[in-house]
């Protein structure tokens, strides 16, 4: 028997999603918050996790968390589904969407995910570039838009790699033309110290994605899918049993406990941000480009393979990103500490073009 003979052929033309594992550096490359739990909140986690009764499974669909962070996000709480990170989310409505209405749309360059897990769940995907601003060409959407396609279109606010928020009012352009699902991500909105949830209450063709991992608990992989009640009550039906195992239960739980120290954690990289943009944008051969999110991204004046490759070598990971033939020398630095940031400006700045 051949394998390959019985893989879906748009599974066998990809590469997948890697991230790289190199020890001892400076990891800028995830989005991740830089900042880990001080030694007095790590106790009170553990203290807090040995309550857990590891021969059982943890609850069922996540009830008691499902109703607090409705009340974290201002939402009842048969409006509000727990998912394996935003992934798994993103999973369930392309394997749940495909109705009469088919098909995934997403602008590029956008999160990458989408498009991954839409493809290998047999979907349709229509890719529409961005315009010069790297804001939503509501026009060549409109015309990539049919009777029965597409059932889901995919928007990060703010989005990843570029940074920055959509429009309003083309976002909800977006939202009136769409004849299926418009699925904000809003995986980064606490950077931007805004949200679009009040949109829930205009349309009924909305949902929103939300997820911990920005915000310092990536580890326990907790997103959460907001929309209306009868989309929820179908998608649960897709959603796998104890989806959400009980340790990140209880460590969400933690996290509404002590919020105030993740925000604390949010301003400060907020401003760390601000300071790393401006130094960036005195190198040369670099254009940064402004951010609401908890990374910036720019375009170098050459080869980013090579910068990425010197970076690395001076023990500093970022992300490279080849948006060929629009900007096919893009990178992406996470914000860190004040201590990697500087050490991540100290290592570009040893690089010099050939």
């Amino acid at each position: 028997m051949i394998i390959r003979n019985l893989i879906a052929k748009a599974i066998l033309a990809q590469n997948g999603y890697s991230a790289p594992e190199i020890t001892d550096a400076i990891k800028l490359d995830a989005n991740e918050n830089p900042f880990t739990l001080q030694e007095p909140l790590k106790r009170r986690l553990a203290d807090t996790l040995r309550s857990i009764d590891f021969n059982r499974y943890p609850a069922a669909g996540a009830p008691d968390l499902r109703e607090r962070f409705a009340d974290y996000y201002g939402v009842k709480k048969n409006m509000i589904m727990p998912g394996n990170g935003s992934d798994e989310l993103i999973q369930i409505l392309c394997m749940a969407f495909r109705g009469k209405i088919k098909g995934v749309l997403v602008p590029s360059p956008t999160f990458s995910m989408y498009k991954i897990i839409a493809v290998n769940t047999g979907n349709k995907v229509v890719d529409v570039p961005l315009d010069q601003k790297f804001d939503l060409d509501v026009d060549a959407i409109a015309a990539r838009i049919k009777n029965n396609f597409p059932a889901l279109i995919f928007l990060s606010s703010p989005n990843s790699p570029t940074g920055n928020l959509f429009s309003r009012e083309r976002i909800e352009a977006v939202i009136r033309k769409a004849p299926g699902v418009v699925v904000i991500d809003e995986a980064y909105s606490a950077f931007a110290g805004q949200s679009l949830l009040p949109l829930l209450k205009k349309y009924k063709n909305v949902v929103f994605l939300k997820t911990l991992s920005k915000l310092g608990m990536a580890s326990i992989r907790l997103g959460f899918l907001i929309g209306n009640p009868d989309l929820i009550d179908q998608l649960d039906k897709v959603r796998l049993p104890y989806n959400i195992n009980a340790l990140s239960q209880k460590a969400a739980g933690f996290f509404l406990d002590h919020e105030g120290e993740f925000i604390k954690q949010i301003k400060e990289i907020i401003q760390r941000r601000q300071e790393l943009y401006r130094e960036i944008k005195k190198i040369k051969w670099i254009v940064p480009y402004p951010s609401r999110a908890n990374f910036i991204f720019f375009s170098c004046a050459f080869d980013a393979n090579r910068i990425y490759k010197d970076l690395v070598s001076q023990g500093i990971i970022v992300k490279m990103l080849n948006l060929a033939p629009r900007m096919p020398n893009g990178i992406r630095v996470t914000v860190g500490s004040k201590k990697e940031n500087q050490a991540f400006l100290d290592a570009l700045k040893n690089i010099t073009p050939e």
